[in-house]
């Protein structure tokens, strides 16, 4: 992998991982979460105007995206209220990709390789190993990371098709126009305008950073390769929520975030 590569993808698992702390950070998640999106909204859409490129094949893509993306963040949100971040985030972003290679076997025909099956089985073991060491984690709590992890897979297999047929910002606006649209009332205005400050802000930009970094870092190298090096981002949440959140991340939960780690590199190999 080009060292410019693996700087782009490291430092879109980076802003991922830390948009998601400073959300965990907010006193009103809900009102945080529909800010930050809102705002990375914002921020993308005078530049998605100015090199709008969207093929009229993208629309059943782009809808599909943009409701699922909506389930997301009315999921994410309720997740991250009930659950610490330490535990949700490697969760929902190891069960992910196993959910994805699930549905390209069942309905895609596709063979899982030793590796792949490998892979299946040290996120099982590090998701399992992160779950044990949660006290909070009940059913509510198991069924929300589990919603939010097949919610990632199914926007993930949409987003493979539907990136094709537009360009990168029209289809990030594309997608987030959703959840900008139906979350907010649900939440409330007033409790958005209370939530936004400069950590609302930082997540936004670091929504919209690691999403433009993912795209770049793709010029240069494999999806795959960008894909392992993204996930990342899913021990630097678990050991950064230690800090940034003060969450009692012990050496078996950083252990467990280690091998959804693993497994989701041997997943993309």
């Amino acid at each position: 992998m080009a060292p410019l590569a693996l700087a782009l993808a490291l430092g879109s698992a980076f802003l991922h991982a830390g948009w998601n702390l400073l959300l965990g950070r907010a006193r009103d998640i809900g009102a945080a979460t529909a800010a930050t999106f809102l705002l990375s909204v914002a921020v993308a859409l005078p530049f998605a105007i100015v090199w709008w490129h969207a093929e009229p094949s993208v629309w059943p893509w782009a809808l599909a995206s943009t409701l699922l993306e909506t389930l997301y963040v009315i999921t994410l949100a309720a997740s991250y209220r009930v659950t610490e971040i330490s535990v949700a985030y490697p969760l929902s972003r190891g069960l992910a990709p196993v959910i994805v290679l699930a549905v390209s076997v069942l309905a895609l025909t596709h063979h899982a390789t030793v590796t792949e099956l490998a892979g299946v089985a040290a996120v099982g073991v590090g998701v399992t190993t992160v779950r044990s060491t949660s006290l909070d984690l009940d059913g509510r709590a198991l069924l929300l990371a589990v919603t939010l992890a097949s919610t990632i897979a199914a926007y993930t297999l949409v987003d493979r098709v539907g990136i094709q047929r537009a360009g990168a910002l029209t289809y990030f606006v594309l997608t987030l126009a959703g959840p900008c649209l139906a979350y907010p009332p649900l939440v409330g205005y007033r409790a958005i305008g209370r939530a936004v400050n400069w950590s609302v802000g930082a997540a936004a930009l670091a929504n919209l950073g690691s999403f433009v970094l993912g795209l770049l870092a793709l010029r240069h190298a494999s999806a795959a390769s960008v894909l392992a090096v993204r996930s990342s981002s899913v021990v630097i949440a678990t050991v950064l929520a230690g800090r940034v959140l003060s969450e009692r991340v012990s050496r078996t939960r950083l252990a467990g975030a280690a091998l959804v780690f693993a497994g989701v590199v041997l997943l993309a190999v």
